[in-house]
């Protein structure tokens, strides 16, 4: 089955391999309690200034408030022999899910939560460079639940997690962690479906994502879906085994802004995503080792173009963050957003020059 992508974490989250990983505790396991704070006093009352922690139950009571609120929203998706997860995006029957999950087909078997009732989906658009999809079942039932999406720019460190799907093809499952981080750039690994896309902005969790997960539902505590499960980590030193607790989930704001215009329109017509507007491969030095991107094209009226950057120039650095590859250029333009202005460093005829860019829209097919 087309696994959740996987990334290799190295001292600088160096990106490779395909394996999953997270060492959260299920959600069906008994949550960490919090005991209150505070002692009592000789007259048998708390001291003003202290507040009671929430009781593990009510902590238990949030999480299966969550999972009432959105694992029925939750679906298993069979693409021939492979599994994978997706999110009921609205009462009309389209699904959202990874461009990787769906591949190259173009109908599907649907399952939704709890039940063992096949329902036929076909494709509505994919677009592999944000790893996104949508699918739309045939005969949506009465009933549908679609999801509820929540603000990418209030996700916050912290925060607890629960990531539904249908990991190792366990459809329903639910596990927990945190917000480990936000704001990562993450290249997935090319090959097993995964289209190898460099993706901006994704959220990094602690929650288990495993194998089948990908296409599933990264949730927060009001029911909110803050991104889709995507890929997991692995540790190149232990031969690709897992990372434990390193998820990594596409971020709400992405998920609606293509799902929309695939919905509309069948495609994506407004990526996002910064672009340079070249075409480029990586350079290589005397000693054969990676120097660069050189540019191959340039297209006219684009960023690079109105910079005055050329064919043969070789990009060096894009404002502070050194360039020695394509794909060290592709990870460090996912970061970046269209409108933004950096200066990009280049060598001309063996001279280093710099440029000021505004960057544009990366264009689509």
């Amino acid at each position: 089955m087309p696994a959740a992508g996987a990334v290799a974490v190295a001292a600088a989250l160096a990106l490779a391999g395909c394996s999953s990983g997270g060492s959260s505790s299920s959600a069906s396991s008994p949550a960490p309690s919090a005991s209150s704070s505070g002692s009592s006093s000789g007259s048998g009352t708390k001291p003003a200034s202290s507040a009671p922690a929430p009781s593990g139950n009510q902590l238990q009571d949030a999480y299966q408030k969550v999972i009432a609120d959105v694992l029925p929203s939750v679906v298993q998706i069979t693409t021939g022999d492979s599994l994978g997860s997706g999110i009921v995006y609205d009462d009309k029957g389209d699904i959202v899910t990874n461009a990787h999950v769906v591949g190259s087909a173009t109908t599907f078997t649907v399952t939704l939560a709890n039940s063992t009732t096949s329902l036929a989906a076909s494709l509505v658009g994919s677009y592999p460079d944000s790893d996104l999809a949508v699918i739309r079942l045939s005969s949506p039932p009465s009933g549908l639940k679609p999801a509820a999406f929540g603000d990418s720019g209030k996700v916050e460190l912290g925060q607890i997690t629960l990531a539904m799907g249908s990991p190792l093809g366990l459809s329903s499952s639910v596990t927990q962690g945190i917000v480990s981080a936000t704001g990562r750039t993450v290249s997935e690994p090319r090959g097993g479906g995964s289209p190898g896309a460099t993706i901006g902005n994704m959220v990094q969790t602690s929650a288990a994502i495993n194998p089948g997960n990908s296409g599933g539902a990264l949730v927060n505590l009001d029911s909110q879906v803050i991104g889709i499960n995507t890929l997991a980590a692995t540790e190149p030193e232990a031969n690709g085994a897992a990372a434990p607790g390193i998820g990594f989930a596409i971020p709400a704001s992405t998920i609606t802004n293509i799902a929309d215009q695939l919905i509309k329109q069948g495609k994506v017509t407004n990526s996002g995503r910064a672009a340079l507007g070249i075409t480029a491969r990586t350079s290589f030095n005397q000693q054969f080792q990676p120097a660069g991107a050189v540019i191959v094209a340039v297209s006219p009226g684009g960023a690079a173009a109105s910079a005055g950057l050329q064919a043969g120039d070789v990009i060096t650095r894009i404002g502070d963050t050194q360039v020695d590859s394509l794909n060290a250029l592709t990870t460090t333009l996912a970061a970046l957003t269209p409108g933004s202005k950096v200066t990009v460093t280049y060598t001309r005829d063996g001279a280093s020059k710099t440029a000021d860019v505004t960057l544009g829209t990366l264009e689509t097919p």
